[in-house]
């Protein structure tokens, strides 16, 4: 099989917002404890957090970690967890039928941020929550005056404000799952309520309304535009949310539904268009994809922890070859709206549907997923280009003529790089890949394969691992069913 790229240097989509590389920490399951956080495991640093944990975040170069929630958030006091641990109340987590001890808070994240060098995406609830208490959280984040909550801060053992940028205006507030869940007019007035309290206390920051849960939700579109109507002036950014599942096992058909995120981004890039020209307004709402994954193992596997425990192990997805397949074309996608998306987020990164799995007191291990969004983050910044694809089709569920092949194409920083991420989708059929239009030679290729679709990585074995291609004067081989990295050096 035969694919053909072509690119020019000036021709581009827009420079990529290195937040499209960003992740998620949810009070869910074992993310926080025995994930990030076991203070009794061999690796643990003088805070309680995981070494070997660390170990493997710190090459994802992860630009923001949107926290504590997800469904958790919506029923969440960040009271809770702020002062002396031994004083913090235990309570029942209802989003996740799970107990949270409050051992982990707002300072012990934010601080754990600064260490591993991720900024904080902070998210206010807008379920049991109030405008009153979003800024008060506000106050503590990033307060220099002396007042109360400001100095509440300093007398736990923080001087100086955190200065945290984004703040999320609730989460999937649509949802009936949803803790205080609310109609389009009803959170579009708390959001924007919230958004300008906010902003009156600190005009810095950046704010993102929620949008659908998912594209499939009955009030897609609809809410969109309602809530944009509400709070259009006082928020910067409007979120997505999809996670993609093969219930049918038709792995081409799950192959391509990057395609249909695609659309989903377009369809909201409108909206956002739409009700911008209706309000008259100069802003351009930028979008925030902040949960995109694959989702379906666990459920299919139908597992059901006891309920009411801390770190309730549940919504482990056990990732296989072809789920990373699809997250290497989900990211291609996004690179492929850097004029729209501008704030991303792989829900999420440890344990809890994750690239990053841990043993409690024990190993921690890369999943399959794991290496597209390292080999994207590390070689994705810079400035998008525009593609001319030629490729062979098929026919599936998601599209008459879904394409072989997904790719993106990243002008490096410094101008002197071109990097093509591409996912050969032929499950039989290895293709080659023609470059058109730079004068550029190949100067490295890495290829993720594994030994079949449904393998996946472990703590004891490791069958979908990057390898290096040797590169010479022809086009380069996409092997069957791989992800790759193809880097060129400009003449």
């Amino acid at each position: 099989m035969k694919a053909r790229i072509r690119l020019q240097k000036d021709c581009i989509i827009s420079p990529i917002d290195p937040r499209v590389f960003g992740s998620f920490i949810e009070h869910l399951g074992r993310a926080v404890y025995t994930g990030i956080y076991e203070p009794d495991h061999p690796t643990a640093d003088a805070f309680g957090f995981r070494g070997d944990v660390e170990e493997l975040i710190r090459p994802l170069h992860v630009t923001q970690i949107r926290y504590p929630g997800g469904n958790f958030l919506s029923g969440y006091d960040w009271r809770d967890g702020i002062g002396p641990k031994d004083k913090r109340p235990v309570r029942p987590d209802m989003a996740w039928s799970a107990i949270e001890p409050n051992q982990v808070g707002t300072d012990e994240f934010l601080q754990w941020c600064e260490r591993i060098g991720a900024q904080p995406m902070m998210a206010v609830n807008l379920g049991t929550g109030t405008p009153k208490d979003a800024v008060e959280l506000l106050e503590y984040c990033n307060g220099d005056m002396h007042t109360y909550w400001a100095d509440k801060r300093r007398e736990n053992g923080r001087e100086a404000p955190y200065n945290v940028k984004l703040w999320c205006l609730g989460n999937e507030m649509d949802g009936p799952w949803q803790i205080c869940s609310k109609t389009a007019t009803e959170y579009g007035r708390i959001a924007c309520e919230t958004a300008k309290l906010m902003k009156m206390f600190d005009p810095t920051i950046e704010t993102v309304a929620c949008g659908s849960s998912y594209r499939t939700m009955p009030t897609f579109g609809t809410w969109e535009e309602e809530v944009l109507r509400q709070s259009y002036p006082y928020v910067d950014y409007l979120s997505l949310h999809q996670y993609y599942t093969n219930h049918e096992g038709d792995v081409m058909n799950f192959l391509a539904r990057s395609e249909e995120m695609g659309e989903f981004i377009q369809e909201v890039a409108a909206i956002c268009e739409k009700i911008r020209l209706e309000v008259g307004s100069d802003k351009h709402i930028g979008l925030s994809f902040d949960e995109w994954n694959v989702w379906y193992h666990y459920a299919k596997n139908g597992r059901v922890p006891e309920k009411w425990t801390v770190a309730r192990p549940i919504e482990e997805e056990n990732y296989d070859f072809a789920d990373a397949l699809l997250v290497g074309s989900m990211l291609n996608t996004l690179l492929n709206h850097a004029d729209v998306v501008k704030v991303a987020c792989l829900a999420q990164l440890v344990n809890a549907l994750a690239p990053i799995m841990t043993e409690p007191g024990g190993r921690a291990w890369a999943q399959t997923t794991y290496w597209p969004f390292l080999y994207g983050s590390q070689f994705g910044r810079g400035t998008a280009l525009q593609q001319e694809v030629e490729v062979p089709t098929y026919a599936c569920g998601v599209s008459p003529k879904a394409p072989y092949l997904s790719s993106s194409a990243v002008l490096s920083e410094d101008g002197a790089h071109v990097t093509v991420f591409a996912v050969n989708k032929s499950l039989d059929e290895a293709m080659t890949l023609e470059l058109d239009g730079l004068n550029a030679v190949l100067e490295q290729h890495v290829t993720l394969n594994a030994p079949s679709l449904d393998s996946e990585n472990t703590a004891d074995a490791q069958p979908a691992l990057p390898r290096e291609v040797a590169v010479g004067a022809e086009a380069p081989e996409l092997p069957a069913a791989s992800w790759n990295m193809l880097r060129f050096r400009l003449a």
